[in-house]
């Protein structure tokens, strides 16, 4: 189950997909892993394999290190080996009967509490039993360790809020949507997703907070063309210019998204023919 470091880790990988300025589609197509899959990693409704993770780094250009350290913490969480509380045992205490006649006592069986077990498990000290609870300490130490230095260090804190976006509506015309903060988790709605003939994925995204649109397209070629407008306004273009351009997803600047009517985009790539399409 979901505990605060794997909700820290989802978080820094909500942090660097936004950075990436990736949709889900691209960041799909860019990795070995399925749209749904990233949007569950990503809310934190499953943990992430170690592999998605270095992925991820791998597409953003963000050392693995900090992550991966996380994720190991977060590992462990996830799967339960970091509790330590362990169930009620029985233990055994001696009673002397009202005769007090030596080597007669009975025995009555009593309900220990996690402390008190735990404190029985430390006096003997007895093979397995006691190298478990020394592994389970360690666990427990280092997970306990991370959140303190989380809660002092800033460094460490859980991603803050989203800025105010850069723009709205009108204001957005002719803007990249990761330069003005419109491409965050949770503030996109993909409004038509389509897979062009090459299986390259295509996108037309608007942001509810900017209320703006725009298209994307996974994976595209020197000279490929990506056009969105919509009904009566100035089209936004995006063309991939060179080779550095064609190693990322191809994006078009924003359009007001006040009124969506009409809105469609269209692909040209260098050596076919145009496709268009309507949300």
């Amino acid at each position: 189950m979901a505990g605060p470091v794997c909700a820290r880790l989802a978080g820094e990988l909500r942090d660097l997909r936004t950075r990436t300025g990736l949709s889900m589609v691209a960041l799909a197509a860019r990795t070995v892993y399925s749209k749904s899959s990233w949007e569950r990693y990503l809310n934190g409704k499953q943990l992430a394999p170690r592999q998605a993770v270095e992925a991820l780094c791998t597409v953003a250009g963000e050392p693995s290190g900090r992550l991966m350290a996380l994720w190991e913490l977060a590992d462990l969480e996830w799967s339960g080996r970091a509790r330590t509380t362990a169930p009620p045992v029985a233990r055994t205490t001696a009673t002397t009967p009202p005769d007090d006649r030596p080597g007669d006592h009975a025995t009555s069986t009593v309900q220990a509490t996690p402390r008190q077990a735990y404190g029985q498990r430390r006096r003997r000290h007895r093979g397995g039993l006691a190298a478990t609870c020394a592994v389970g300490l360690t666990v427990a130490i280092g997970v306990t360790t991370w959140l303190h230095a989380a809660t002092e260090n800033p460094t460490n804190t859980a991603p803050p809020a989203p800025p105010a976006p850069g723009c709205h509506a009108r204001t957005c015309t002719g803007h990249k949507p990761t330069a003005m903060g419109c491409a965050m988790p949770g503030q996109e709605q993909v409004l038509r997703e389509q897979r062009l003939p090459t299986g390259t994925p295509l996108e037309i995204v608007y942001s509810k907070q900017c209320r703006a649109a725009w298209a994307l397209v996974g994976t595209a070629q020197i000279g490929d063309v990506l056009t969105v407008s919509t009904q009566g306004g100035a089209p936004e273009h995006a063309k991939v210019a060179d080779k550095y351009e064609a190693e990322n997803p191809l994006v078009t600047p924003m359009i007001d998204g006040s009124s969506l009517s009409g809105l469609r985009t269209c692909f040209k790539p260098v050596d076919g023919h145009k496709k268009c399409f309507r949300t």
